[in-house]
């Protein structure tokens, strides 16, 4: 999804549904969702250039990402440096389930998980 100011591309998110029973978020949530609840859309990147931020093209875009989507869940990573971007996560709806870091040379994540529609 990319977001424009007439011509100006101002921001972009993207993302891919996750393999079915193979999401590694699972690890992260006891109990598991209900049966049922099994599709994951896994949200990869989101980016706003500098003079656009702070005026909600980064929600904007995501719920336009993420608002025709039918998987049952959304999951995302968060820096744990970052608690203002988990924060804006969080007033969207997701909730961190835990943290993962996924290579020993890379940051540790926040796991933050939302159901899908968007609150």
């Amino acid at each position: 999804m990319i977001a424009y100011d007439g011509d100006e591309a101002v921001g972009f998110a993207y993302g891919a549904p996750a393999t079915p029973y193979r999401e590694w978020w699972r690890e992260h949530l006891k109990p598991a969702p209900e049966p049922g609840k099994d599709r994951t859309f896994s949200y990869s990147e989101l980016a706003v250039r500098t003079a656009y931020r702070k005026r909600g093209v980064s929600q904007l875009v995501s719920r336009a990402l993420l608002g025709e989507r039918d998987e049952d869940f959304v999951v995302l990573l968060v820096d744990t440096e970052h608690p203002r971007v988990q924060a804006t996560y969080e007033s969207w709806g997701f909730w961190k389930v835990g943290e993962r870091q996924p290579f020993p040379d890379s940051p540790v994540y926040a796991v933050m998980l939302s159901e899908l529609p968007l609150a």
